[in-house]
Protein backbone atom coordinates (compact mmCIF):
# COMPACT_ATOMS: atom_id res chain seq x y z
CA UNK A 1 0.00 0.00 0.00
CA UNK A 2 1.10 3.91 -0.86
CA UNK A 3 0.71 6.35 1.45
CA UNK A 4 0.10 10.31 0.32
CA UNK A 5 0.51 12.97 2.60
CA UNK A 6 -1.19 16.23 0.98
CA UNK A 7 -0.37 18.94 2.86
CA UNK A 8 -1.67 22.31 2.24
CA UNK A 9 -3.34 25.59 3.21
CA UNK A 10 -6.99 25.70 3.30
CA UNK A 11 -9.29 26.84 0.67
CA UNK A 12 -8.50 26.84 -2.86
CA UNK A 13 -5.31 24.90 -2.41
CA UNK A 14 -7.25 22.34 -0.62
CA UNK A 15 -9.60 22.04 -3.27
CA UNK A 16 -6.99 21.63 -5.95
CA UNK A 17 -5.91 18.29 -3.87
CA UNK A 18 -9.25 17.50 -3.01
CA UNK A 19 -9.96 16.90 -7.04
CA UNK A 20 -7.64 14.26 -7.09
CA UNK A 21 -9.76 12.17 -4.66
CA UNK A 22 -10.92 9.35 -4.34
CA UNK A 23 -7.80 7.76 -4.17
CA UNK A 24 -7.14 3.98 -5.97
CA UNK A 25 -7.93 1.14 -3.51
CA UNK A 26 -4.40 0.96 -2.62
CA UNK A 27 -3.34 4.66 -1.84
CA UNK A 28 -3.77 5.40 2.20
CA UNK A 29 -4.45 9.33 2.23
CA UNK A 30 -4.22 11.84 4.83
CA UNK A 31 -3.55 15.55 4.86
CA UNK A 32 -2.26 18.31 7.02
CA UNK A 33 -3.77 21.58 6.80
CA UNK A 34 -5.21 24.27 8.64
CA UNK A 35 -8.35 23.15 10.75
CA UNK A 36 -10.85 26.24 9.52
CA UNK A 37 -14.35 25.52 9.89
CA UNK A 38 -14.50 25.58 5.45
CA UNK A 39 -12.07 22.63 5.62
CA UNK A 40 -13.26 20.09 7.98
CA UNK A 41 -16.58 19.45 6.16
CA UNK A 42 -14.49 18.67 2.89
CA UNK A 43 -12.37 16.32 5.10
CA UNK A 44 -14.63 14.13 6.32
CA UNK A 45 -13.34 10.28 6.29
CA UNK A 46 -9.49 11.34 6.07
CA UNK A 47 -6.73 11.53 8.61
CA UNK A 48 -6.50 15.17 9.21
CA UNK A 49 -3.37 16.68 11.05
CA UNK A 50 -4.10 20.33 12.08
CA UNK A 51 -1.11 23.55 11.14
CA UNK A 52 -0.45 26.31 12.57
CA UNK A 53 -1.69 29.62 10.50
CA UNK A 54 -1.06 32.15 9.58
CA UNK A 55 1.67 31.20 7.09
CA UNK A 56 2.13 34.39 5.46
CA UNK A 57 6.53 35.10 6.41
CA UNK A 58 5.84 34.33 9.48
CA UNK A 59 8.76 32.74 11.25
CA UNK A 60 6.40 31.72 14.04
CA UNK A 61 4.62 29.85 12.53
CA UNK A 62 7.16 28.09 10.18
CA UNK A 63 8.77 26.77 13.59
CA UNK A 64 5.95 25.53 14.79
CA UNK A 65 4.62 23.61 11.38
CA UNK A 66 8.47 22.49 11.21
CA UNK A 67 7.38 20.83 14.69
CA UNK A 68 4.14 19.66 13.49
CA UNK A 69 6.07 18.57 10.71
CA UNK A 70 8.32 16.04 12.57
CA UNK A 71 5.10 14.30 14.40
CA UNK A 72 3.33 14.07 11.10
CA UNK A 73 5.85 12.14 9.28
CA UNK A 74 6.63 10.34 12.04
CA UNK A 75 3.35 9.06 12.48
CA UNK A 76 2.09 8.92 9.18
CA UNK A 77 5.33 7.45 7.14
CA UNK A 78 4.01 8.32 4.27
CA UNK A 79 6.04 7.38 1.05
CA UNK A 80 4.36 10.61 -0.99
CA UNK A 81 4.16 14.05 -0.23
CA UNK A 82 2.05 16.28 -2.01
CA UNK A 83 1.37 20.09 -1.75
CA UNK A 84 -0.34 22.53 -3.84
CA UNK A 85 0.61 25.32 -1.44
CA UNK A 86 1.67 27.47 0.20
CA UNK A 87 4.06 28.15 3.23
CA UNK A 88 3.18 25.12 5.43
CA UNK A 89 4.63 22.76 2.81
CA UNK A 90 8.43 24.18 2.83
CA UNK A 91 8.66 21.87 6.57
CA UNK A 92 7.15 19.15 5.19
CA UNK A 93 8.98 18.37 2.10
CA UNK A 94 12.22 19.71 3.92
CA UNK A 95 11.78 17.32 6.48
CA UNK A 96 10.30 14.40 4.92
CA UNK A 97 13.47 14.04 2.39
CA UNK A 98 16.15 14.95 4.56
CA UNK A 99 14.60 12.24 7.51
CA UNK A 100 11.89 9.81 5.73
CA UNK A 101 13.68 9.66 2.02
CA UNK A 102 10.23 10.42 1.02
CA UNK A 103 9.17 11.43 -2.75
CA UNK A 104 7.64 15.20 -2.95
CA UNK A 105 5.58 16.50 -5.83
CA UNK A 106 4.85 20.09 -5.53
CA UNK A 107 1.31 20.86 -8.13
CA UNK A 108 1.98 24.58 -8.60
CA UNK A 109 -0.95 26.56 -8.15
CA UNK A 110 -3.80 27.30 -11.36
CA UNK A 111 -3.44 31.03 -10.72
CA UNK A 112 0.61 31.54 -11.16
CA UNK A 113 0.40 31.58 -14.77
CA UNK A 114 3.85 32.86 -15.81
CA UNK A 115 6.52 32.34 -12.76
CA UNK A 116 6.65 30.36 -9.69
CA UNK A 117 5.32 31.19 -6.28
CA UNK A 118 7.92 31.37 -3.68
CA UNK A 119 6.95 28.16 -1.88
CA UNK A 120 7.62 26.46 -4.92
CA UNK A 121 11.16 27.93 -5.12
CA UNK A 122 11.64 26.86 -1.28
CA UNK A 123 11.05 23.53 -2.14
CA UNK A 124 13.02 23.20 -5.30
CA UNK A 125 15.33 21.45 -4.41
CA UNK A 126 14.09 18.98 -2.37
CA UNK A 127 11.02 18.29 -4.91
CA UNK A 128 11.07 15.53 -6.72
CA UNK A 129 8.47 16.66 -9.36
CA UNK A 130 7.14 19.84 -10.13
CA UNK A 131 3.29 19.93 -11.87
CA UNK A 132 2.76 22.75 -13.99
CA UNK A 133 -0.86 23.29 -14.88
CA UNK A 134 0.61 26.15 -17.90
CA UNK A 135 3.39 26.21 -20.20
CA UNK A 136 5.21 29.17 -18.65
CA UNK A 137 4.77 28.08 -15.20
CA UNK A 138 7.91 26.71 -13.80
CA UNK A 139 10.22 27.54 -16.64
CA UNK A 140 13.79 26.67 -15.66
CA UNK A 141 12.65 23.93 -12.71
CA UNK A 142 13.99 20.33 -13.41
CA UNK A 143 11.63 17.81 -13.30
CA UNK A 144 8.38 19.70 -14.18
CA UNK A 145 5.74 18.17 -16.31
CA UNK A 146 2.76 20.06 -17.94
CA UNK A 147 -0.82 18.55 -17.21
CA UNK A 148 -3.81 19.60 -18.53
CA UNK A 149 -7.38 18.79 -17.97
CA UNK A 150 -9.18 16.26 -20.94
CA UNK A 151 -12.35 17.80 -22.37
Amino acid sequence: MTRVLFVCSSGGHLDQLLALMPAPDDVDVAFATFRKPDALPKLAGFRVHGLFWPTNRSIKALVANLVIAVRTLRAERPDLVVSSGAAAAVPFFWVGKVLFRTTNVFVECVDRIDNPTLTARLVRPVTDRFIAQWTGQLDGFPRRSVVRRSK
